[in-house]
């Protein structure tokens, strides 16, 4: 089985191929290559293009593939155990059905409209996977609704931005064996199996390979946040806690390892980082340092304490949420809300940022008397330094969960980020 999950590092490699490719392929304004493209159309098939441009819902089908992967049972639950069972029978018929062929490079770049050879192969392959209904109906050298609808649906499956063209992250999706996928679910089951009887009635899930938060209330999700999680040199790690406090607009105590790892760096490439981002420096009497007096050329200044004043700026936003643990992680706001858009959003040194964190705090609080979301919000917006006990602390794992299923039937997958499939790690120390 070992053998058979997916190597981040051959990922990469690939992805960095089909960006060569993509460069030296794809003609400006089009994504059609004059490789696939003939000298003339005929008037039939320019009139058939255009009906399957016009007639097009892609806003349609992309709320359909979100409903598809929304469902109310969390990631971490009987229901997905069970689920992931029967999403093994599913890839051991796929696979004894023949599976799937790796695509060529004539699928790359394809998108709604349309028509050369790597159409009918991508249609092939969704229908292999479950993504598209086979139908003989279907336009098989157009790229037409039905098959929009379906790559939608693959994407929203793999955690993709939902843009129904086949690029690089899609593609790499797309050519991942059944073999491997199978070898995924097998894994999992047993990852989910394990936790299940841990769970109390009010937790949090953080799942690090889909970057994602769920809030459950008695087996039911209440709520779904995207996130971001810890890079592969500086991973957000797998533990069972609770979250006891709420600290509003806190100060950034910055880690000795970010000192050393990054602050010394941007220091000497721009002397004025530090006064930009609001950032002093204390010793271990609390009395404040000049930064004009450190040597930035050594590790000198890892022997201060650095600390990021509340405000826009601050690196953790708005708010942070914590909870007892060795490794001085917790979830947060951010000022960077752009990389929540991201397919891959392993950005952060092991915190984990949340979106719409104003609405994850409001659950959190919901049993302090007082504290809804638009007092949340004020608070944010006064910029006073406030912490807040939490009543009936919630639970809080995070999770290392690479494939699931729904009772919808819709199976999931990401990437193992970690590697932590590749060695067939189950069971984590602290969980």
């Amino acid at each position: 089985m070992r053998k058979q999950i997916i190597n981040l590092h051959s990922r990469r490699r690939a992805l960095k191929g089909l960006a060569a490719i993509s460069a030296s392929v794809m003609v400006p304004g089009s994504v059609l290559s004059p490789a696939y493209v003939k000298a003339e159309e005929s008037v039939q098939d320019m009139f058939a293009r255009n009906r399957v441009l016009r007639n097009i819902d892609r806003e349609g089908n992309t709320l359909a593939a979100l409903e598809a992967i929304n469902s109310a049972e969390p990631i971490l639950s009987t229901d997905t155990a069970n689920n992931l069972h029967l999403a093994i029978l599913k890839y051991e018929e796929i696979i004894s059905k023949g599976g799937w062929k790796a695509l060529s490079r004539n699928v790359y770049g394809l998108i709604v409209g349309n028509k050369r050879p790597g159409v009918n192969f991508l249609r092939k392959r969704l229908i292999a996977s479950g993504d598209l209904l086979r139908d003989k109906k279907n336009q098989k050298d157009i790229f037409d609704e039905e098959l929009d609808a379906g790559l939608r649906f693959f994407q929203a499956r793999h955690g993709l931005q939902i843009t129904g063209k086949v690029d690089a992250e899609t593609f790499y999706a797309l050519n991942v064996p059944p073999e491997e996928r199978l070898a995924q679910l097998r894994l999992n089951v047993q990852r989910v199996a394990s936790l299940v009887g841990i769970l109390q009635d009010r937790y949090v899930v953080v799942n690090i390979p889909a970057a994602s938060i769920e809030a459950i209330d008695f087996s039911v999700v209440s709520q779904r946040h995207v996130a971001v999680v810890g890079r592969e040199d500086r991973q957000t790690p797998i533990l069972k806690s609770k979250i006891h406090q709420i600290n509003f607009n806190p100060y950034w105590h910055v880690p000795k390892s970010i000192i050393r790892k990054d602050i010394i760096k941007y220091m000497n490439e721009d002397p004025d980082y530090l006064s930009r981002y609001r950032i002093k420096i204390y010793d271990d009497k609390m009395n404040e340092i000049d930064p004009k007096s450190i040597d930035w050329t050594t590790d000198e200044a890892v022997n201060y304490a650095f600390r990021q004043e509340p405000g826009a700026e601050n690196s953790l936003g708005r708010v942070r949420i914590n909870f007892h643990n060795k490794h001085a992680v917790y979830l947060h706001d951010t000022p960077s809300k752009s990389l929540f858009g991201q397919n891959r959003r392993f950005n952060s040194s092991g915190c984990v940022r949340v979106e719409n964190v104003d609405k994850m705090v409001a659950w959190i609080l919901k049993n302090n008397e007082g504290w809804d979301l638009a007092k949340i919000n004020a608070m944010f917006a006064s910029g006073k330094r406030v912490d807040v006990e939490v009543k009936e602390p919630p639970q809080i794992l995070t999770t290392y969960i690479t494939a699931w299923a729904n009772n919808k039937g819709t199976i999931s997958f990401r990437d193992d980020v970690y590697g932590f499939d590749k060695i067939g790690k189950v069971n984590f120390e602290e969980i």
